[in-house]
């Protein structure tokens, strides 16, 4: 396997381990959450037996790694090795932080460490990098189950450990917190992966449409497209504009809208991602 990574990925790399080692070791472990995953698996045998974490994840995941190694590619079969070896070295160096006394809350334990591993993650998942654990398991059960995507899968994965929390400690509220610090570690990977919403698409349908669009070119400096357009009902040929503008410029562009067209039919949406000239580059 050849090893090709960007010095930049590394240190993303290695920062995001030793997050997920500071969320384990420091708020999750103490108080038995396991919000899925491997590492989920981890807590709760290190429950049981008392085994180091580090361990039962290094003993989990290489195999795992070895099975999966065909499915992967080879840049992102090294970025999973690595991935493994540094999480594993993070857990090991943050163990003594299962002794620091942060908090007796329970909650405030399960929504602090949800959001330093989705921090963690989030940063991973930005550079298609990964720590083994439940992806290299859907990747597995994908060959069994082609009809389920991987998300479902690693989701149904996730859920069985989250259960298996609550089956072990006999709390249902420890499955309860590992839910929810689950639901919250997903979310804000996200937010790191997809970024937050900063932008907003207009589609307006009014007989102004031309005054309009040379308005918006005016006063906000955004672009627009011409759609042609009939009307269902009435059969009328309609001319629509559709413009993307910055969140900070939605209240703008309602009041522009308003001022030269008070009877416009406006439609107003979020948008995931905006790729192309004066938003982020391709």
């Amino acid at each position: 396997m050849k090893l090709s990574l960007k010095l930049d990925e590394v240190i993303i790399l290695l920062v995001g381990c030793l997050l997920m080692g500071i969320s384990i070791n420091m708020f999750l472990n103490p108080h038995n959450i396991a919000p899925g995953g491997l590492t989920g698996v981890s807590i709760i045998i290190n429950t049981l037996t008392g085994i180091p974490i580090w361990l039962i994840n290094i003993c989990f995941d290489i195999p795992l790694f070895l099975f999966a190694f065909r499915i992967l590619g080879k840049k992102d079969a090294t970025k999973t090795f690595f991935g493994i070896i540094f999480l594993t070295l993070s857990l090991k160096l943050t163990e003594n932080l299962s002794y620091v006394h942060v908090t007796d809350d329970v909650l405030l334990s399960a929504i602090s460490g949800g959001i330093i591993l989705g921090l963690a993650l989030g940063l991973i998942f930005r550079i298609n990098g990964s720590t083994g654990g439940t992806d290299l398991i859907a990747l597995l059960a994908k060959k069994f189950f082609p009809n389920l995507s991987i998300p479902t899968l690693m989701g149904f994965a996730d859920g069985c450990v989250v259960i298996l929390s609550g089956i072990v400690s006999r709390e249902l509220e420890i499955a309860l917190y590992s839910a929810l610090s689950l639901y919250i570690i997903v979310k804000v990977s996200d937010i790191m992966v997809e970024g937050i919403n900063t932008s907003s698409s207009f589609t307006i349908i009014s007989d102004k449409y031309e005054e309009i669009g040379n308005s918006i070119s005016d006063e906000l400096q955004r672009g627009a497209t011409i759609l042609n357009g009939r009307g269902l009902y009435s059969g009328n040929e309609k001319n629509v504009l559709l413009v993307v503008v910055s969140k900070k410029q939605v209240v703008a562009l309602r009041k522009l809208v308003k001022r030269i067209d008070p009877n416009a039919f406006i439609i107003i949406s979020d948008i995931f991602e905006v790729l192309g000239e004066g938003f982020k580059e391709i």
